[in-house]
């Protein structure tokens, strides 16, 4: 074990079980020298350092993060993947090529304070911290930080359950738009099957049986997901639908997907449809004019001159709706039908106990109605316990003066 000066900065060398270990220590300063060894001797017997950690240090931020990524590919979803990469954007661009032993809690601090300035959501930040987390844990520095950077306060949106006007509302508006027309099928499906988004737009006909009126979920979020699914009528009428148009434009093969990726007017039936936020986001946020019955997006006035009613007032129901919210609904459906939660478990593809009743939602009116029963229940049974009249009364206390003669 020795520390050695090169170019007025301290170096260490030592070595623990075996494993050489070289590396400079960032001062001029010899007592803050000899505190960084020992730190780094403490580091390596607890298995926090490690000869490869240490080579991971020594490159830029972005080369770190890109070598990190890479290693994973194996053992992430493709998807995930892509998420990783989109929440690196902004840490690339912020630490760029500073090495992963130069950052410090300093620097992750004023990212955070940059990001929350720029109007970053807290959510969106701790997801990007949880990037820079997992790149420093496989460094095995990230010990150095745990006790120092905490996530920042999230407000956990709860799902919404539709009332039925608003699910009403929601389905008229979707049938009056032919641009919505793929929205408007995954949400029937979904509201009918508790579906995911990502398990809908992976669905392919190989997982849809005609005869038992099934769906496969192959592909889902967690392994849970992977479920067997009965069709009701609504979403039986909808699948059919959809096999009807897939015949007409010949993507109704096994192995195509049920919602088909269509970009500029070409339909690619071996691909999957990566989204439809824009055409639900219209359709959640549209209204129709009192005047013309015009379906058109909030505004001041109706955008047909022959018309121009005043719709500033008007505002849609189901505004800032999530299509995820739809699952929250059907869940919230199935435990008000009295189901059971291992039922409902099979059917949504839960796990635990905790997961349903995040998800299940019991609506206001069907907890009144509960507690409504509840109330007659009870004063059923204290009015079989009172003297209605002095008859009854009289009428008691003779019966029980007989059973004690006799």
């Amino acid at each position: 074990m020795s520390i050695f000066k090169r170019n007025k900065i301290w170096h260490t060398d030592f070595s623990v079980h075996g494993q050489r270990f070289r590396a400079s220590l960032n001062t001029t300063d010899w007592r803050e020298a000899q505190a960084r060894q020992k730190e780094m001797i403490a580091q390596a017997n607890a298995g926090k350092l490690t000869a490869k950690s240490r080579s991971l240090c020594k490159v830029g931020f972005t080369q770190a993060a890109e070598q990190h990524v890479e290693e994973r590919k194996a053992n992430l979803a493709t998807r995930t993947i892509q998420t990783e990469q989109e929440r690196l954007k902004p840490l690339k661009k912020y630490f760029q090529q500073t090495s992963l032993a130069r950052v410090s809690c300093d620097m992750l601090r004023h990212y955070i304070a940059e990001r929350k300035k720029a109007g970053v959501a807290n959510k969106t930040v701790n997801l990007e911290i949880g990037v820079v987390r997992s790149l420093l844990k496989r460094a095995k520095r990230w010990h150095l930080f745990e006790d120092e950077i905490k996530p920042l306060p999230v407000k956990h949106q709860v799902g919404r359950a539709l009332t039925d006007p608003e699910k009403e509302w929601l389905e008229r508006m979707a049938s009056r738009n032919p641009s919505w027309q793929n929205a408007r099928a995954a949400m029937v499906i979904a509201f009918n099957t508790t579906m995911r988004s990502c398990e809908l737009k992976g669905l392919r006909w190989a997982d849809v049986e005609f005869d038992q009126k099934t769906i496969t979920v192959r592909h889902s979020k967690t392994d849970a997901g992977r479920r067997v699914i009965p069709l009701n009528a609504p979403a039986w009428e909808m699948v059919l639908q959809l096999r009807e148009r897939a015949a007409r434009i010949g993507a109704n093969l096994p192995q195509h997907y049920v919602f088909p990726a269509c970009e500029n007017g070409k339909i690619d039936p071996c691909k999957s449809q990566k989204s439809w936020r824009s055409a639900w986001r219209n359709l959640t946020k549209s209204i129709d004019c009192p005047g013309c019955g015009l379906v058109q997006k909030p505004a001041k006035q109706c955008r047909r001159k022959r018309c121009r009613a005043d719709i500033q007032g008007l505002k849609s129901p189901t505004t800032n709706l999530r299509f995820h919210d739809l699952r929250h609904h059907a869940i919230t459906a199935l435990a008000e039908s009295q189901a059971s939660d291992q039922t409902i478990m099979a059917i949504a593809g839960h796990v635990s106990r905790e997961m349903l009743e995040h998800y299940s939602h019991i609506r206001l009116d069907a907890k009144r109605r509960a507690l409504d029963y509840l109330a007659k229940s009870v004063e059923k049974g204290e009015a079989d316990k009172r003297y209605v009249t002095k008859d009854d009364t009289n009428a008691r206390n003779t019966a029980g003066a007989n059973e004690l003669t006799a």
